[in-house]
């Protein structure tokens, strides 16, 4: 079962989720929150899988509540997906920046809040090739002068080249298929190079390969 915690100061918006969320067998909404403040307690009351996160909330916003549960160690679990009417860069490159996992605009259609709901849950995140694309560019204005190579010390000649193809926004499947592995391959590599980057998803695994190099706009 899918634990969700909803975070959002309307209170029709929290209902239209909790509505869409209770059709599926596989998950359960635990909690509302209406401030950051009160999705804090709410995490550290009750299990969460999943946050589903507004970006305006007043005592404390979206991503100082993403950022909070990003440095407590014992909401390692709780995976926050940020659902906004606000489709700017700016908020993509923050939440990731934040630690958010995934991030959606509130027309998304139903089908598709459902599956970010478990793709984020399974530990994986939610970015398509085009919004990575879109995140590098925002982020190339923090490029450093040299590439921070040291944290990529741990990864083997192999795993750098997966961890490129993540950071240009391919999947599992697209990384096997570019590599001539299995896809089962491919997702143990990228598992692996998850645990010796203590990265807490993929999204995570996008920014270090942009800031360690192996990664800049515009590459294929």
């Amino acid at each position: 079962m899918i634990r969700v915690a909803l975070a959002d100061d309307q209170v029709l918006v929290r209902a239209g989720f909790r509505a869409l969320l209770a059709a599926e067998d596989d998950v359960e909404v635990v909690g509302e929150a209406s401030t950051g403040t009160e999705l804090l307690e709410l995490v550290r009351r009750e299990p969460v899988d999943v946050v589903l996160m507004d970006i305006r909330m007043p005592d404390g916003d979206g991503l100082w509540a993403t950022e909070q549960i990003a440095a407590a160690p014992e909401l390692a679990g709780v995976h926050v997906v940020i659902v906004t009417t606000f489709e700017l860069d700016e908020y993509v490159a923050r939440a990731v920046r934040a630690g958010a996992s995934g991030f959606l605009v509130k027309d998304t259609e139903p089908v598709d809040l459902i599956r970010a709901v478990r793709v984020v849950a399974s530990g994986d995140a939610l970015l398509s090739p085009g919004v990575t694309k879109r995140l590098l560019e925002r982020m190339s204005i923090g490029l450093r002068d040299a590439p921070d190579e040291g944290r990529l010390a741990a990864l083997t000649e192999r795993e750098r080249e997966v961890l490129r193809l993540v950071g240009l926004g391919l999947t599992n499947d697209e990384i096997a298929e570019r590599l001539v592995l299995s896809p089962l391959t491919a997702k143990t590599h990228v598992s692996r190079i998850m645990s010796k980057l203590a990265a807490r998803d993929r999204v995570h695994l996008v920014v270090v390969a942009y800031e360690s190099g192996l990664v800049a706009p515009g590459w294929q």
